[in-house]
């Protein structure tokens, strides 16, 4: 396996821009009356943003799993919205672990922030389901 820091470094980052509709949308139950982006959808974009950083950044056959998220949901953001999530590599940890700042933002309006890990793990080496 190659050694992802040869290939990423920190500071790097990657935006991407979505929409606020269908599975990142929940409305509690019910309970509250309108459509808003969920937590888990939030964190979906930012996982994949992360994602898709490293992976653009590191050599064929290796790609990354997560493993850790420590976020806070701050604000709500309504169905329809246009939203901005960013990934920035802050770290590289014994060169598999990697460590990134992640935000959702509308506008100037920050709407969810925190940190996310990944692992370098090499495709088509993860284990099979026990039988």
């Amino acid at each position: 396996m190659a050694d992802p820091e040869q290939t990423l470094a920190p500071g790097i980052e990657r935006s991407d821009e979505f929409a606020v509709e269908g599975a990142l949308l929940t409305d509690v139950g019910g309970t509250i009356g309108a459509s808003v982006l969920s937590t888990p959808g939030m964190i979906a974009m930012m996982e994949g943003t992360a994602a898709a950083l490293a992976y653009e950044h590191l050599p064929d056959g290796q790609a990354t799993v997560g493993f850790e998220v420590c976020i806070k949901h701050v604000a709500a953001v309504a169905e329809g919205a246009n939203c901005r999530v960013r990934a920035t590599l802050r770290e590289i940890v014994d060169g598999r672990k990697l460590r990134f700042d992640v935000e959702v933002s509308e506008g100037e309006r920050t709407i969810g922030v925190g940190t996310h890990e990944r692992r370098v793990v090499g495709v088509g080496q993860m284990g099979a389901p026990a039988a």
